[in-house]
């Protein structure tokens, strides 16, 4: 089937820069905890606590921190709230940038987001102004070399959750959902005991802007790099086609 090559090498995802730097465990963590709250401690009967925990296993965080994130959401009664909140905004040459977080204090991420964007010469935009470039759907990566399926199979076990497109990488493969199906897709193939490098719900551009102009890609670097370096950010989208 037509792939999505382009997703898997070019999203900037906070949690891939995060693993280097250790945080991506914190980003997790605030992840359980909105779930928890949102939808019981129980993983039967929460389906994005679920898709949290794979998340969380397929960075190898341990066991007993999983627990004990999920015990400590719902046994804790004063823990923070966290807010979710989406910035949308450009930066160098109309590159157009969303920023999900999960806040505890809405003034200051906001402040630290238009600063990020303000740093890079980019600006923050009215909710709806970039989103409508991008279509909202899942993705799960897996392990080309671990996967114990051939090809063909592995897309047909796809395709039969629900999946709406297969494609095969270099070194991965990289199923494709909607919204909607994502979690029974990611539990079918978890079922298979399949080796998923990344599973979750992204926003995928859908036209790509390439910069010529070095101080431009520095500038729109900057940005991003402010982006990933705040706790409260979980992912940054973009259609920069670098």
């Amino acid at each position: 089937m037509s792939g999505h090559s382009k997703f898997a090498n070019i999203k900037h995802k906070k949690e891939r820069n995060d693993a280097a730097k250790g945080k991506i465990f914190t980003v997790i963590g605030r992840e359980i905890a909105v779930a928890v709250k949102e939808g019981g401690a129980d993983p039967a009967n929460n389906s994005k606590l679920r898709d949290v925990i794979a998340k969380a296993k397929a960075n190898n965080m341990p066991n007993d921190t999983i627990d004990r994130g999920i015990k400590k959401a719902a046994g804790d009664a004063a823990a923070v709230n966290y807010e979710s909140l989406t910035y949308e905004g450009y930066g160098p040459s109309g590159v157009a940038i969303i920023v999900d977080t999960l806040t505890d204090n809405k003034n200051r991420t906001a402040a630290n987001v238009r600063s990020a964007f303000t740093k890079g010469n980019g600006n923050v935009g009215t909710p709806g102004s970039v989103s409508y470039m991008f279509d909202k759907k899942g993705q799960i990566l897996i392990d080309r070399e671990a996967c114990g399926l051939e090809p063909d199979e592995l897309m047909m076990l796809s395709l039969d959750a629900g999946a709406e497109d297969f494609s095969e990488e270099e070194d991965s493969y990289e199923v494709i959902t909607s919204p909607e199906t994502f979690s029974a897709v990611r539990e079918a193939l978890e079922a298979q005991n399949i080796p998923m490098l990344e599973a979750s719900v992204t926003m995928i551009p859908q036209t790509w802007v390439k910069l010529t102009d070095e101080e431009e890609i520095k500038r729109l670097t900057k940005t991003l790099d402010l982006l990933d370096e705040d706790d409260d950010v979980q992912a940054v989208y973009h259609n920069w086609d670098e």
